[in-house]
C-alpha cells in the first residue's frame, strides 16, 4: 500500500508540473493574441507558473481542513528557493549570477522580507483571516510597485505576436481558452493526489504532517522552477532566473497563504515543528540578501554557502525527526 501511495504522490507531482506548464503556455498564447505587453506575459510565465502548484495544493488542503500542509510546504519551498535553487543556478552555470539592476536590488529586499513575513504573523499561534488579508495586501502592494514603472511596459508584441489570418488567430485563441479548463482540471486532480498521499505518509510513517510538507511536498513543488532556473542561467538569461526565484518566493508567501487563510485559518498546534524551518528560512533569506546586495551578484563561494545552508536544514530536520 505504501508503494501505491508513493506512485500516486510522484505521479501527482509530475501531473501538477506538466499541467501548470501547459496552463502557462496557454495563457502566454492568449496574452500575445490580446496584445499584452511582453513584460506581463513574462511575469505570468515566471511567477505564476511557479505558484500554481502551491496554489492548488493550498486550496485542496484548506478545503480538507488541513491548511497546515500548505503553510509547511510553502515555508519549506522558500528555503529550497532561497538556498538550494540559487546555489544550483550559480554552481551549474558558467559564471556568477549578476543582480545589478535597481529593480532587482529593490525586489531582493522585498523578497527576503516577504519570505519571513508569515513567520512573524504566526507568533500569536495562528494565521487567521486578518493575517490572510494582510498577506494579500502585501501582494497587491508589490504588484502596484512592480507595474508602476512605465519603462517596463513600452514594448509590445509585433502584430499581436501571432502569425496567420485573423480568422485562424481567433480560432487558436478560442481553442486555447477552452483548453484552459482541462489544464485546471488536471491541476485540481493532481493537487488532490498530493494532499491525499501526504496525509497517508503522515499517518503510516507516524510523522507530523508539517514535516511531510516542509521536506517532501515543498521540495517537489520547487522542482519545475529549479529546472527552469538552471536552464535559463546556462543560456545566459539571468533576468529570467531572478524573476522566477523572486516570484516563486513572493507569490506563495503572500497570495497563496492569504487565500488559504481566508478559506481555513491556520492554527499552529505545535510551533516546535516549524522551529527548524523558521530558523533556516531566516538564515537563508539573510545570506541571499547579503550575497546580492554586497557584490550585486551571487558568486560561486556564496553559492556554496547557500548550498551548505540547505543541506544543514535537511540534516537538522532529519535529526529532529529521529530524536522525536
Amino acid at each position: 500500500m505504501l508503494l501505491l501511495y508513493i506512485i500516486i504522490f510522484l505521479g501527482s507531482c509530475l501531473l501538477l508540473a506538466w499541467a501548470s506548464s501547459w496552463l502557462v503556455s496557454l495563457l502566454a498564447a492568449i496574452g500575445r493574441y490580446l496584445g499584452w505587453r511582453e513584460f506581463i506575459v513574462a511575469f505570468i510565465v515566471m511567477a505564476f507558473a511557479s505558484t500554481l502548484p502551491n496554489l492548488f495544493v493550498g486550496i485542496s488542503s484548506a478545503l480538507r481542513g488541513i491548511p497546515q500542509l500548505s503553510l509547511s510546504e510553502i515555508v519549506g519551498g522558500n528555503v529550497v528557493d532561497l538556498a538550494l535553487t540559487a546555489a544550483l543556478v550559480v554552481l551549474l552555470s558558467k559564471d556568477a549570477l549578476p543582480a545589478s539592476s535597481r529593480m532587482v536590488q529593490s525586489s531582493t529586499i522585498f523578497t527576503a522580507g516577504v519570505a519571513v513575513a508569515p513567520l512573524l504573523l504566526m507568533l500569536d499561534g495562528q494565521l487567521g483571516r486578518g493575517d490572510g488579508l494582510t498577506l494579500l495586501l502585501i501582494f497587491v502592494f508589490y504588484l502596484a510597485w512592480l507595474f508602476s514603472k512605465d519603462e517596463r511596459f513600452k514594448k509590445r508584441y509585433a502584430a499581436n505576436g501571432e502569425k496567420g489570418a485573423p480568422v485562424e488567430r481567433f480560432a487558436n485563441f478560442g481553442r486555447n481558452s477552452f483548453l484552459i479548463i482541462f489544464a485546471l482540471a488536471g491541476m485540481l486532480l493532481a493537487s488532490q493526489g498530493v494532499v491525499m498521499s501526504s496525509v497517508y505518509f503522515s499517518q503510516t510513517l507516524n510523522l507530523p504532517l508539517a514535516i511531510i510538507g516542509i521536506l517532501i511536498v515543498g521540495l517537489a513543488n520547487c522542482l519545475p522552477e529549479i529546472y527552469f532556473s538552471v536552464v535559463s542561467a546556462r543560456k545566459g538569461q539571468n533576468w529570467l532566473v531572478l524573476g522566477d526565484l523572486m516570484g516563486a518566493i513572493i507569490m506563495p508567501a503572500t497570495l497563496v497563504l492569504g487565500i488559504v487563510c481566508l478559506i481555513s485559518p491556520i492554527k499552529i498546534v505545535d510551533f516546535n515543528l516549524f522551529a527548524i524551518a523558521r530558523i533556516f528560512l531566516v538564515v537563508a533569506a539573510i545570506v541571499f540578501l547579503l550575497a546580492i546586495r554586497t557584490g550585486q551578484k551571487i558568486t560561486r563561494q556564496e553559492a556554496l554557502i547557500l548550498l551548505a545552508v540547505y543541506l544543514s536544514f535537511v540534516l537538522a530536520e532529519i535529526i529532529a525527526i529521529r530524536a522525536g
